[in-house]
């Protein structure tokens, strides 16, 4: 497992791929936090607060992370080499795991350099790094959570097709509906209120507001399992 996770890294920084993701995470957040005027616009809002990035990254990465796990599997049975994958002495589910923690590992890797908004709001304001530590360490734990979520989701998209554009499309489809879907639903009828605890978002603003409740890690826990299963699972059907 950990030599497909190797692979995995080596490959996304092997080519200029990996850099240009990276590159579009930190230009993406930079221009509507810095450049562009509007809500998120950390300085139109004249407080120093990192609360933009936070409700901004979610909808960065539901197109960053598909983007990087698309080519997962859907490269592997287009180039035949699947099977060359699957004649090593390696379960399924460890090539999953291998694909799952390396694609992980790259989006970690990717949103490291946005700790320099931190030390950039910690200097704009009145008082030097006069911030919420609780909130902003809560804001990057369910941002972890996240990332753990929507790459199982991508890793799983990856297997329903070989073709790696049809393979993001559907990641960021059922990313998508996942987060945003249950939430929308409960907006238009009061009645089914309860039903946008199904959804991710519900769970990541909970963590996001610093409060670390174990129903909410359970929910990120279990939705990445699940998806992680049916890749499994997918993948043996292959």
């Amino acid at each position: 497992m950990l030599a497909i996770i190797r692979k995995e890294i080596n490959a996304f920084f092997s080519s200029p791929v990996g850099y240009l993701v990276i590159a579009l995470f930190l230009i993406a957040n930079g221009l509507f936090l810095w450049i562009i005027p509007g809500e998120y616009n950390i300085l139109d809002s004249e407080f120093a607060d990192l609360s933009p990035f936070f409700e901004l990254a979610p909808w960065i990465l539901l197109f960053l992370i598909p983007a990087v796990t698309m080519r997962s599997f859907s490269e592997e049975f287009k180039m035949g080499t699947i099977e060359i994958l699957q004649t090593k002495p390696m379960k399924s589910i460890q090539i999953v795991l291998g694909k799952y923690f390396g694609a992980v590992i790259l989006i970690l890797i990717s949103i490291l350099p946005s700790l320099i908004y931190l030390y950039t709001i910690g200097q704009l304001g009145t008082t030097i790094n006069n911030f919420d530590s609780g909130v902003i360490i809560g804001s990057y734990i369910g941002l972890t959570f996240l990332i753990f979520t929507y790459t199982a989701i991508g890793i799983f998209a990856s297997t329903l097709s070989n073709n790696q554009i049809i393979a993001f499309l559907i990641g960021v489809c059922i990313s998508f509906i996942l987060y945003f879907g249950f939430g929308f639903i409960a907006s238009i009828n009061t009645n089914l209120l309860f039903i946008e605890s199904f959804g991710i978002q519900d769970h990541f603003k909970s963590v996001a507001r610093g409060i670390l409740d174990t129903r909410d890690i359970l929910y990120f826990i279990c939705i990445s399992l699940f998806f992680i299963i049916v890749t499994t699972y997918k993948l043996e059907r292959k």
